[in-house]
């Protein structure tokens, strides 16, 4: 694949890998920082769906789920020809520091370069509001609530 098709991201989060694991599978958890509904099933095969905007769902399926240390599933948008759900893949590794976690992220099979941007963009956002919550401090609301223009 092409690499400048590759969203990838490293975060280095204040909080031991078991309170991130939570804070991306557990759906109350979730929505703490992203999304305003959310079903998540953490095994392999069970269903991630996620309302990210309170105008767009995302859709995908858990790959491999390794307790507190690594999440892959598939991505997409209900309703999207572009990035129809399932379409992409969100790998997430956790891995312990002596300060917390190094969560590593890479989203692949996005077909374009302005695809790849807008998830990059979506991603940092919200990876930066995870990392705000894991530390202890409150994100507070998320100012891209009710937002539909096509990007994560």
């Amino acid at each position: 694949m092409p690499d400048d098709l590759v969203v990838r991201r490293e975060t280095r989060i204040a909080a031991p890998p078991a309170a991130v694991f939570a804070l991306l599978t557990d759906p109350e958890q979730i929505l703490r920082w992203i999304g305003t509904e959310a079903q998540m099933d953490p095994q392999p095969g069970g269903l991630y769906l996620l309302n990210v905007t309170g105008t767009r769902f995302a859709r995908g399926a858990f790959r491999e789920v390794v307790p507190v240390h690594r999440l892959a599933y598939s991505f997409g948008w209900e309703g999207s020809e572009v990035v129809p759900p399932g379409s992409s893949l969100v790998e997430i590794d956790l891995i312990e520091q002596p300060d917390g976690t190094l969560l590593r992220f890479t989203h692949t099979g996005l077909p374009t370069a302005e695809q790849c941007a807008g998830h990059e963009e979506g991603w940092t956002h919200y990876i930066d509001r995870l990392a705000v919550l894991a530390g202890g401090r409150d994100p507070g609301p998320d100012p891209w609530l009710g937002r539909d223009d096509g990007r994560l």
